[in-house]
């Protein structure tokens, strides 16, 4: 509210007038669309320059998001070294949910949170998740186009109940 010395109080206009947006009417303020925003997030605390490279709030390397390929190979009868999680049921993919430590999948560089792109030339972004499992285990050579997502990796997770 603004005070003038001469007027007193001056109340707030209650309408824009449309004639500044090229318009000759005006809008009541309450016929505005509602526009909720999210929740505020805090900014991470200040962490001198040289340091940031290090934070994870900070760092801005994104090459670890890019697709990769892995190749594994297993003799008949021998266990993958990791487990998929997901599928079309989930509309989210197939994920890598579980590696084991020092097997050949974890030397080849798969993680948790890998989302499965494709297997032998197989797209695996819409497949179910028991085809997927058929196709993983009865591969003798695994070539898979996976890229680490684990906005959607967690989503997943929250959508399963065990």
């Amino acid at each position: 509210m603004d005070i003038h010395p001469s007027e007193g109080p001056v109340e707030p206009p209650r309408f824009r007038s449309k004639m500044d947006m090229g318009g000759g009417g005006r809008i009541p303020y309450d016929d505005y669309p509602v526009v909720f925003l999210p929740p505020y997030e805090s900014p991470p605390t200040w962490i001198p320059p040289h340091e940031r490279i290090y934070h994870s709030d900070y760092n801005n390397e994104l090459t670890q998001f890019l697709p990769r390929t892995i190749v594994l190979k297993k003799p008949p009868g021998a266990q993958l070294g990791f487990n998929i999680r997901g599928g079309k049921a989930s509309q989210l993919g197939i994920f890598i949910s579980k590696v084991i430590p020092d097997s050949d999948a974890h030397r080849a560089g798969l993680q948790e949170g890998d989302q499965v792109l494709s297997v032998n030339d197989v797209d695996f972004q819409d497949i179910e998740h028991g085809k997927a499992v058929e196709i993983v285990k009865t591969a003798r050579e695994i070539v898979m186009r996976v890229r680490f997502f684990p906005y959607n990796y967690q989503r997943q997770k929250e959508r399963t109940v065990h």
